[in-house]
């Protein structure tokens, strides 16, 4: 049976001195004789004591701990994004904890209530696709907890936050599709409640306007990013009267959709598909997308954990302006389709 570990008390106990005194033993204060620290020094030692450091963590206001919020893990762009986190946090002597909302509004809620009570030091946030209230992210500052937003961010201005350059990125890949002979070009967009929806449909809706193309709302379709969500939006396109014959789509897991469902159909060279976040997997397709918007999401995910280490270390003084960061997007053609 392990042992319980060795506390000040009880080398005070031994000693017949105070705690408080064992405590400025340890701690070398000029308060405490030189033999009386080298007493508790040894004792400390041969018991094998061990200072209690979240106790002095706690002490110090301190936790050196930052908690990560992001919708799913599993995605190649997250995963990326957590290696930059980690990599800057372990810099700094910061621990980082990890948690997935799932794209749950419900579940993001308990979560950040969950890094609350665990007292960490800032919160770093990709939210859900289904959030569309932030007051629990705005109650964190009665406790002096910062948070900053990355990829995912919310509407609003009063908050931190890094991003991609999604308007301009959806303008540069909406260009290449009209460049290469595309008239009727269709978007499959995420959910109105995600920013990032709202900037790419601007993008989308300035191309076409500047190339004096008439601009059809309804060739954009929101959908919840699902398998079935991205079907339903093809059918829509495959039955429109204006169908088109290019389909920007609002990532590659939903471009990895359209794909698998074009090809089953055997309509897969009817259509050139674009996307965004450029994962790896896509060049091994037969069909792979055109184009895909790269979102640097290592660069996204250690400016963010660099600002929030910032705010941790000099707390946000009134008036202070926020951190809006963005990061330049780039179209990556591919070659294999020129």
């Amino acid at each position: 049976m392990q042992s319980k570990p060795t506390t000040i008390k009880e080398i005070a106990r031994i000693l017949n001195i105070s705690p408080s005194s064992v405590s400025r033993g340890l701690h070398d204060h000029p308060s405490i004789g030189a033999i009386t620290r080298e007493k508790i020094k040894q004792l400390a030692k041969s018991l094998n004591y061990e200072p209690n450091k979240a106790a002095i963590l706690f002490q110090k206001g301190k936790t050196y701990t930052i908690g990560v919020i992001l919708p799913e893990l599993s995605e190649y762009f997250f995963s990326i994004a957590i290696s930059a986190i980690e990599d800057e946090a372990i810099k700094k002597n910061y621990t980082v904890i990890f948690a997935q909302s799932h794209d749950c509004y419900e579940q993001e809620i308990k979560l950040v209530e969950k890094m609350k009570n665990q007292r960490v030091d800032g919160l770093l946030v990709s939210i859900s696709k289904d959030t569309f209230k932030f007051d629990h992210f705005e109650k964190l500052n009665s406790f002096n907890i910062p948070v900053v937003f990355f990829d995912r961010i919310p509407p609003v201005r009063n908050v931190h936050y890094v991003a991609c350059s999604l308007e301009s990125a959806t303008v540069k890949a909406v260009n290449h599709l009209i460049r290469k002979g595309h008239r009727s070009i269709g978007m499959i967009n995420g959910p109105k409640t995600l920013y990032a929806s709202e900037e790419r449909k601007e993008g989308y809706k300035q191309a076409i306007t500047f190339n004096r193309l008439k601009f059809d709302p309804s060739l954009v379709i929101n959908c919840d990013l699902t398998e079935q969500g991205t079907l339903s939006a093809a059918e829509m396109f495959l039955n429109h009267k204006r169908k088109p014959t290019a389909i920007v789509a609002f990532n590659d897991y939903v471009a990895l959709f359209l794909i698998k469902y074009f090809k089953k159909l055997n309509v897969i060279n009817s259509f050139d598909i674009l996307s965004y976040a450029n994962l790896p997997i896509i060049s091994y397709l037969d069909h792979p997308p055109v184009a895909s918007v790269e979102q640097y999401p290592y660069l996204q995910g250690q400016k963010a954990v660099n600002i929030l280490l910032d705010l941790i270390q000099h707390p946000k003084a009134e008036n202070q302006a926020y951190y809006h960061t963005i990061v330049d997007a780039d179209l990556i053609i591919n070659s294999q389709n020129e």
